[in-house]
């Protein structure tokens, strides 16, 4: 599997554990930046990363900024993404299972790298449950198909 990663400033904390769980499972990555902790605009990495997984570039991406919740609306605007604002490994269990999150969204101002860490061999490790879930999942799909022109 090939994981888009992508950060600001606020999150570039995260990414080298983010980038270490991803290599530990036996994942590739691609880094889209940023590369150092000077400030930068999160909706730039946002978009990068949505756009890797929903062209295909990717499997499935994981964002980071200050909270978090600034790039997951971001990654959220584009089409055929959906992004979980996860801050603990049950969410990151759930985005996956529940949701099948094709991307999450941490924070470097409110998780630890052991933390970001943790949730991110969870969410790359759990699978999909199907069943009522694909048909809440098809909803979701709706919304953004009707809405998203």
């Amino acid at each position: 599997m090939k994981i888009a990663i992508g950060c600001d400033h606020g999150g570039i904390v995260l990414k080298n554990a983010v980038i270490k769980a991803v290599v530990e499972l036996g994942h590739e990555y691609e880094d889209l930046g940023t590369y150092d902790n000077q400030s930068v605009d999160y909706p730039d990495y946002g978009e990068k990363v949505a756009v890797a997984v929903a062209s295909g570039n990717a499997d499935k991406g994981i964002v980071l900024c200050g909270t978090g919740i600034g790039i997951s609306i971001v990654a959220n605007k584009v089409r055929g993404i959906r992004c979980a604002h996860i801050t603990n490994e049950f969410c990151a269990q759930m985005a996956a299972e529940h949701n099948n999150a094709n991307v999450i969204a941490m924070g470097g101002r409110i998780n630890t790298e052991e933390d970001a860490y943790n949730m991110t061999k969870k969410f790359l490790t759990t699978e999909f449950a199907g069943g009522r879930h694909a048909t809440r999942v098809d909803k979701i799909m709706a919304v953004e198909k009707n809405n998203l022109k």
